[in-house]
């Protein structure tokens, strides 16, 4: 009895893992619809694709798999959200490969996140990107104009970059994160979207009014429990508030990818790799 338990708690684990190793590169599409009455007619079903973590990973070859779904998604914007590299396992060339093979099928907006602040190549990086005619939103802020109409895209720098790369944000990032959303803004008109790594910080971003954030850095919570969510993630531990879906609280909705790549942990569990879609409406 002893040995056919064993032998099942041996199979069952070679499950666990056999489909956790299948599932990181079983890409889903994921589409959401946020409306709001402050967006500009011309804008209603205006489409963004939102990569995230892609931490050099690849799928299919020369990443084929994940470029067929964004182009089939058809969307008017890509937006990226950072770790476009892994600080552990760099290769700045399957990530500038990946932009190169997007861009001609949307304009790309990217920000970094906190591995691209670990990294020397970083500002290699954002050379070849910016070859390519990715706007690099680097605490900075674009127009996107459709039919003499225009609504905000922002960006800021992850927590990251101003410790060195480390692990723990300075006291001071929520007020330096805030203090940077509001001088981003500008007349364009009165919808804001804004593009930053971290989920954990939804409170600066509901503080400083923007209407649609876009995040990712929390994997989807790397272990995904039935009707719990996500085991952990970082930036906010055990069991963390923000990591996945949509949330939205007073006039502003934050989308918070699960990303496609990992870094730390190899594997995910109940937590396929994912491409969001957002459509946006007019109420």
């Amino acid at each position: 009895m002893k040995r056919k338990l064993f032998m099942m708690m041996v199979f069952l684990l070679m499950f666990v893992v056999i489909g956790s190793v299948t599932a990181n590169k079983a890409l889903i599409l994921t589409e959401y619809t946020i409306a709001s009455d402050k967006l500009p007619s011309v804008f209603n079903g205006f489409r963004i694709a939102h990569i995230s973590d892609l931490h050099n990973e690849s799928f299919g070859k020369n990443n084929e798999k994940l470029v067929a779904m964004v182009q089939k998604s058809e969307p008017d914007i890509i937006v990226i959200t950072g770790d476009l590299i892994d600080s552990r396992n760099t290769d700045i060339d399957v990530s500038v490969d990946f932009v190169r093979q997007i861009k001609d099928i949307a304009p790309v907006y990217y920000v970094n996140g906190n591995h691209e602040a670990r990294i020397d190549e970083y500002t290699l990086l954002k050379i070849e990107l910016n070859k390519l005619g990715v706007i690099v939103l680097e605490n900075g802020s674009s127009v996107i104009s459709k039919e003499g109409e225009c609504i905000n895209i922002l960006g800021v720098n992850d927590p990251a970059f101003d410790t060195g790369g480390g692990f723990f944000d300075c006291v001071e990032s929520e007020a330096k994160m805030l203090s940077s959303i509001h001088s981003l803004k500008n007349n364009c008109s009165e919808y804001t979207i804004l593009l930053s790594h971290r989920p954990e910080y939804f409170e600066v971003y509901i503080q400083s009014g923007v209407d649609l954030v876009f995040s990712g850095h929390a994997h989807g919570g790397q272990f995904r429990l039935p009707f719990i969510g996500g085991l952990v993630a970082p930036g906010q531990g055990l069991f963390p508030e923000y990591d996945s879906g949509v949330f939205t609280e007073d006039d502003t909705s934050m989308i918070v990818s699960r990303g496609l790549g990992n870094s730390i942990i190899p594997l995910r569990v109940n937590n396929r790799p994912e491409v969001i879609i957002v459509e946006l409406k007019c109420k």
